[in-house]
């Protein structure tokens, strides 16, 4: 039986989605939980653990991340309640004989969120990246246009990387306002490490008129990562959805 996982989490507390030594992780919270109910082993006697859509950085947030490991399902209210209050499992459902979360995964979708105004605010500090400075809209729409289709994005990921492939499909991106709030909304086949950030961040470069369309258009053809901007801070980002065959784990936007 192989069973399917839908979860929230504020990533500001945890070093990340997967274990590490002597760090507080998403994964080893949810597989100690399952582990309290379940037992030590899956159904094959091996160690329990979970396979996860997508290895969200120390940071950032999930709205409906995906997991599914080997046994049979848990009452998402059981494990809920051996959980601290920024992790949640959403559901827990049967899942086809074989299925894996991430190995099965037909695209991902991450929204950055930029709160652009001139004073703070107290309720967005961990969900937003303030921004006060001018912002170029228009710029900033005409960059998300430019990013679909199928590129080479070696100029978003850190130089040390241990990705081997760094063509990318992205599906759609694109920006929309929210009020005081700009959502950079972006999906694709897979997703380099910091590659959002980097992409935000270089994007909000051009908005503010410190480098143009057409330099950030050029960046989309294997440039060196020395040639993109800053890596946008990771509280601004969020995993949002996760596509399968069967269907999506969607959740919209707060």
């Amino acid at each position: 039986m192989i069973t399917k996982l839908t979860i929230e989490y504020d990533g500001t507390g945890f070093a990340g989605w997967a274990r590490q030594p002597e760090e507080r992780t998403v994964q080893e919270e949810l597989e100690r939980a399952l582990r309290t109910v379940l037992g030590e082993c899956d159904r094959d006697g091996s160690p329990l653990t979970l396979s996860v859509a997508g290895r969200t950085d120390r940071g950032v947030h999930a709205w409906a991340q995906v997991a599914s490991y080997a046994h049979e399902a848990v009452d998402p209210l059981r494990l809920n309640g051996l959980l601290d209050d920024d992790l949640a499992v959403l559901a827990a459902e049967p899942a086809p004989e074989g299925f894996n979360a991430r190995r099965d995964a037909l695209s991902r979708t991450y929204c950055y969120r930029v709160l652009a105004r001139r004073a703070r605010s107290v309720f967005e500090r961990r969900r937003a990246y303030w921004w006060s400075g001018p912002l170029d809209e228009e710029a900033l729409a005409t960059c998300a246009a430019a990013l679909v289709g199928t590129h080479d994005f070696t100029a978003f990921t850190p130089t040390e990387s241990e990705h081997s492939r760094f063509r990318c499909r992205i599906v759609s991106a694109d920006w929309r306002r929210e009020g005081e709030l700009l959502e950079f909304w972006i999906e694709a086949d897979m997703f380099l490490r910091h590659m959002n950030r980097v992409l935000v961040g270089t994007m909000l470069d051009v908005a503010s008129g410190r480098r143009t369309v057409e330099e950030f258009i050029a960046l989309l053809d294997g440039q060196p990562r020395s040639e993109a901007g800053s890596t946008a801070p990771a509280h601004g980002l969020a995993l949002a959805a996760v596509a399968y065959h069967t269907g999506s784990q969607k959740l919209d936007a707060a």
